[in-house]
């Protein structure tokens, strides 16, 4: 089964990080979207450590204020190498990765999922 060849562009941050007065994470998402990329998802973590070895984790008796987060997109080479110096610009701790890709499938299409009901959508 061959798909698409894609890249998918990760940023490992710390949830309390902010660019011009928001969270890091919410100014990644705005940007890409402004840079035209497929979609993006924002994912938090329970529990990391980075560089420094410091544990931040998501436990009652532990509450870290900065637990991690992870900001991944997946799109064409094109558009993701087209944005990477802007997100380089926008995260100044954490780590960017970049990786080859292959789409295997891809549900739905943006005019098709404007016009099907989805999760609190009526028909």
């Amino acid at each position: 089964m061959t798909g698409t060849r894609a890249k998918r562009l990760t940023v490992y941050l710390g949830e309390g990080m902010k660019w011009q007065g928001m969270a890091l994470y919410h100014a990644l998402v705005l940007e890409l979207k402004a840079a035209g990329l497929a979609g993006v998802t924002v994912v938090r973590g329970i529990e990391g450590y980075g560089k420094r070895k410091q544990l931040y984790a998501s436990r009652l008796l532990e509450l870290s204020a900065d637990l991690p987060v992870l900001v991944e997109a997946v799109d064409s080479p094109e558009k993701i190498n087209a944005v990477l110096p802007r997100v380089r610009e926008m995260v100044q701790q954490g780590l960017i990765t970049l990786a080859d890709v292959e789409i295997i499938f891809s549900a739905g299409t943006a005019s098709n999922k404007e016009n099907s009901p989805g999760p609190g959508r009526r028909a």
